[in-house]
């Protein structure tokens, strides 16, 4: 059974509340995202102007905090690093519910745009305190 005839993942609300919310907090654009669909994106990338370059990042990003993001996304289930033969590499790619929250947001043009405070709040307070997720 190949991956494209697989049955789509149901995930709870909280799971999606909270991905969704990290998603819109993050500090990358939907170009990313849509990027990391089909390949693995390397940090290298992603921070400083390479970000900008490419339509990864509205702003230049240090590769401490680009790294930082990214691995807070993977605590919430959106990304997850690349793996070759040789072991992890610095590559990011989704996950199947970062697949799901990409797709609806395209379809959504301005849910960037729409994260509120309380939620850019909630997100620094569970990446803070490092609450359960």
């Amino acid at each position: 059974m190949s991956s494209s005839t697989l049955p789509p993942i149901i995930y709870s609300q909280p799971t999606l509340d909270r991905a969704s919310r990290a998603l819109g907090c993050a500090p990358f654009t939907l170009t990313l995202f849509a990027a990391m669909r089909s390949q693995g994106i390397s940090l290298n990338a992603i921070a400083a102007s390479s970000g900008v370059e490419k339509n990864y990042t509205q702003h230049p990003l240090l590769e401490l905090s680009a790294e930082s993001n990214l691995i807070w996304l993977i605590k919430v289930g959106l990304l997850r690093r690349e793996v070759d033969g040789q072991g992890i590499t610095d590559s990011f790619r989704l996950t199947p519910l970062g697949h799901q929250l990409v797709k609806q947001w395209e379809m959504q043009e301005d849910s960037f745009s729409s994260v509120s405070w309380c939620d850019r709040i909630a997100n620094a307070a569970h990446r803070w305190l490092r609450l359960p997720i």
